[in-house]
């Protein structure tokens, strides 16, 4: 399995931006898919973005498509999620995961989790 390590989190003002990171440890990094998960207080947690080990196909929630990019930098074994226009719905614990395959869109495609890093958006 591979360790993953968020960062980035905090608390921002709807409208306002935020970049999540995520160091990843233990395999080779660009082989693998990469996604973004979030779960709020008192609901499952559901996917939000995914892309492709080359990092050439991504994939998005709809309810934060247009809002959010996710990104890699194989050379830095790190994957990005720039959050714009946040809202106080997009309030949750933001987690990294890793997949076994080159590209996966559902949780339980993904073996390696991280521990979380907190986003919280007032209105």
């Amino acid at each position: 399995q591979v360790q993953l390590v968020e960062s980035g989190g905090g608390l921002v003002q709807a409208g306002g931006s935020l970049r999540l990171s995520c160091a990843a440890s233990g395999r080779t990094f660009s082989r693998y898919g990469m996604g973004w998960f979030r779960q709020a207080p008192g609901k499952e947690r559901d996917f939000v973005a995914a892309i492709s080990g080359s990092g050439f196909t991504t994939y998005y929630a709809d309810s934060v498509k247009g809002r959010f990019t996710i990104s890699r930098d194989n050379a830095k074994n790190t994957v990005y999620l720039q959050m714009n226009s946040l809202k106080p719905e997009d309030t949750a614990v933001y987690y990294c995961a890793a997949a076994a395959s080159s590209f996966a869109r559902e949780g339980y495609e993904y073996d390696s989790w991280g521990q979380g890093t907190q986003v919280t958006v007032s209105s």
